[in-house]
């Protein structure tokens, strides 16, 4: 017998009702691949970890997911696709401005319905503001589980009109 990996038990803690939301039961929301009927996320990070386990957990919750670890990825990326959600960093690489901040106002010029949760470590009160301030919709704290930031996730798709959620 072959012991289940911890993808599979990550699964079966995640609720009945999160699980439909990530199937993608809104086929024409905007961030909807009209094909498969998956949304379309976007993960910016510099760590490789980070894209690849968000890439893994939203992938096998209904998403279409594109990563990216640099800043002019991540605006070619934003040009050429309509993400429902983009879950990004403010810092990226060893700049010691927050990258992010221009992500979110790129996002918002090109698509304002696209919903945008920040998940960083360099979360200053006045960083924080600076970010709501452009646009963001929710700002998380790292370290964060994957359910959690996922639960912001389905909590903004339901009720995109509630903004800025903090944790």
């Amino acid at each position: 017998m072959i012991p289940p990996d911890n993808s599979m038990l990550m699964l079966k803690t995640v609720s009945g009702r999160l699980r439909e939301l990530f199937r993608g039961r809104e086929k024409n929301a905007d961030g909807v691949d009209a094909e498969s009927g998956r949304r379309s996320l976007l993960v910016v990070d510099d760590e490789e970890s980070i894209c690849f386990s968000m890439r893994e957990y939203f992938s096998q919750h209904g998403y279409n997911v594109d990563t990216a670890r640099e800043m002019e990825e991540a605006e070619g990326l934003i040009k050429t696709t309509n993400y429902k959600v983009i879950i990004q960093d403010l810092r990226l690489g060893l700049t010691r401005h927050p990258d992010g901040i221009e992500i979110i106002k790129l996002v918002h010029q090109r698509s304002p319905g696209t919903l945008i949760v920040v998940l960083t470590s360099y979360g200053s009160q006045e960083v924080e503001e600076e970010a709501r301030r452009a646009g963001a919709d929710a700002f998380l704290r790292k370290p964060k589980p994957l359910s959690q930031v996922a639960q912001v996730v389905q909590g903004l798709i339901e009720s995109p009109r509630a903004r800025a959620v903090q944790a």
